[in-house]
C-alpha cells in the first residue's frame, strides 16, 4: 500500500488495477482507465474480496482502486488487502459511507484518497493524476547503513550455534531496530524457528524447489515473522526427501534478503559450508561457534584456514559458548594457544536459563537479560557490529573486488548459477 518504498522490490508493475462492486462504477472507471492509457480489461468486479483474493497470488499494481461498498468492516479489511499489497502500491478507495471519522481512519491506514459514491468522471481523473504523482514521486533514499550479512559455523554440532544464531539476530532487530532476516539452512533438522516457538513454513522447501519463483514479492510472503523487524526463513523437509540443488537458490534468497532487509544472520551448518562455499562470498562477519575441547580445538583451526583463503572479506570472531564454570577439557589459554588466536566472547553455562529460554520459545538472549550470559550477548552483538564497520572501512568499493578476486571463489560469477527469470529480473542483475 501507501507504505515506505522498498528499493528493488519485484519488478514493472501493472500501472493500474481496480475492482469496484456495481456497473455503473465498473463502465465509469474503465472509461477513464482508457483515456489515461491503462488496459480497460485491468477493471474487475468483485469489490475488496476480489481484490484481496487476487492480490494475494498476482503482483500489486502501481495504483490501485477498491470499492468498499460491500465491506461490513472497512478498517479491518483494508488490513487484510494491506497484508498481500507489496509496499509503494498507492491505494484509492470508494465508498458509500459518508463520515469524517472513517475517512480519516482509512487515511491513517495508508489509503491515498477516499471517494464517496456515486462519484463523477472528474473526481475520478483527479484522484488517479495525484495517486500518478505520489507514486512517481522521489521516494527516500535507502538507508545509509549498508547490509550487513553474519555468517554462524559452529565447529560441531551440539556447540550452540542455532542459540548463538537466533540470539544475535533477535538482538539487532529488537535492541539496534535493524530489520533482520534470520536464514536457517539446516533444512531437515534446523531448530531456529523452533527456538523462536514458531512453525517453520514451507518457505524454504519451496525456494530449494523451485528457485525461479525468489523474488521480492516470494520473501514477502514466505518468510515467518516472529516479530516486526524479525523474520525467518527455515524449513522441516522431510528426513526420507534429500535437498537437491547447486546452491543457486541460497544465493538468490540473500541477494533479495539485501534489498529488503539491514541485517542477515545465515545459520550455516559445516555440511553446507562444504557443499555451497559461495553463501560466504558477501558474509561481513562470521562467528565461529565452538566449545573449549580437543575436537572442536582441532576444527575452529581448520575453519579459520578454510575462511582465510576463500573468505578473506569476512571478519572472524571465535565464540567460546557453553563454557563450565568448572574445569573445561581445555583451559581457555591453551585453546588460544592451539588456534593461535584470541577467543574473542566467551558465554558461560548456564542450564536454568537455557531451559527457560526453551519452555518459554524466546532466544537464550532474551532469556538471559541481567546475567552473565546475558551480559556476554551483548558484548557479542557489540563485537559483530564493531566488526562489520572495520570490514566495511577495510572494503570500499573497488578494494573490496579486488580482495574477492584475490580467492578462487571471488573468480567464479555466482550470478550465473541463478536460474532463468523474467528479462526485466536478469537484467536488474546485470545492472
Amino acid at each position: 500500500m501507501n507504505a515506505p518504498w522498498k528499493p528493488g522490490a519485484g519488478g514493472p508493475r501493472d500501472p493500474f488495477h481496480a475492482f469496484v462492486c456495481d456497473d455503473h462504477s465498473f463502465d465509469l472507471v474503465r472509461a477513464v482507465a482508457s483515456e489515461l492509457g491503462w488496459a480497460p480489461e485491468k477493471v474487475n468486479k468483485g469489490g475488496m474480496r476480489n481484490a484481496v483474493q487476487s492480490l494475494s497470488i498476482t503482483a500489486s499494481p502501481q495504483i490501485l482502486f477498491v470499492d468498499m461498498s460491500e465491506s461490513g468492516d472497512p478498517l479491518n479489511d483494508i488490513n487484510s488487502l494491506a497484508e498481500v499489497c507489496e509496499p509503494g502500491t498507492v491505494v484509492i478507495a470508494a465508498g458509500q459511507v459518508n463520515d469524517v471519522r472513517l475517512y480519516r481512519d482509512l487515511v491513517a491506514s495508508g489509503i491515498q484518497d477516499y471517494l464517496l459514491k456515486p462519484f463523477g468522471a472528474d473526481q475520478l481523473r483527479d484522484a488517479l493524476a495525484q495517486a500518478q504523482a505520489v507514486f512517481m514521486a522521489p521516494r527516500d533514499a535507502a538507508p545509509e547503513r549498508p547490509h550487513m550479512t553474519v555468517a554462524v559455523i559452529g565447529t560441531r554440532g551440539g556447540v550452540g550455534a542455532s542459540s548463538i544464531a537466533t540470539s544475535l539476530a533477535w538482538m539487532l532487530s529488537e535492541k539496534k531496530k535493524r530489520p533482520t532476516a534470520l536464514l536457517d539452512l539446516d533444512v531437515h533438522f534446523g531448530t531456529n524457528a523452533l527456538a523462536l516457538d514458531l512453525e517453520p513454513g514451507r518457505g524454504l522447501t519451496d525456494a530449494i524447489e523451485n528457485p525461479s519463483r525468489i523474488d521480492g514479492l516470494f520473501i514477502e510472503r514466505a518468510m515467518v515473522r516472529a516479530s516486526d523487524t524479525l523474520a525467518i526463513l527455515s524449513a522441516e523437509a522431510p528426513i526420507s526427501q534429500p535437498m537437491m540443488t547447486d546452491g543457486g537458490a541460497f544465493y538468490q534468497l540473500l541477494e533479495e534478503f539485501r534489498l529488503a532487509f539491514e541485517c542477515s544472520v545465515i545459520d550455516l551448518p559445516r555440511n553446507m559450508l562444504i557443499q555451497h562455499p559461495h553463501l560466504m562470498t558477501d558474509a561481513h562477519v562470521t562467528l565461529i561457534v565452538t566449545e573449549l575441547t580437543l575436537a572442536s580445538a582441532r576444527d575452529t583451526i581448520r575453519l579459520l584456514s578454510w575462511l582465510k583463503s576463500n573468505a578473506p572479506q569476512s571478519r572472524v570472531l571465535v565464540v567460546a559458548n557453553r563454557v563450565h564454570p568448572g574445569s573445561p577439557e581445555i583451559s581457555r589459554k591453551d585453546f588460544e594457544t592451539s588456534i593461535e588466536r584470541k577467543v574473542d566472547i566467551l558465554i558461560p553455562f548456564d542450564l536454568r536459563i537455557a531451559a527457560q529460554a526453551a519452555k518459554l520459545g524466546k532466544t537464550l538472549a532474551e532469556t538471559a537479560k541481567g546475567s552473565k550470559v546475558g551480559a556476554a550477548c551483548a558484548l557479542m552483538l557489540d563485537h559483530v557490529l564493531g566488526a562489520a564497520v572495520a570490514a566495511a572501512e577495510d572494503a570500499p568499493e573497488g578494494k573490496a573486488a579486488a580482495k574477492k578476486g584475490d580467492s578462487l571463489l571471488g573468480k567464479i560469477d555466482f550470478r550465473k548459477m541463478i536460474p532463468a527469470r523474467r528479462k526485466d529480473k536478469v537484467a536488474a542483475l546485470d545492472d
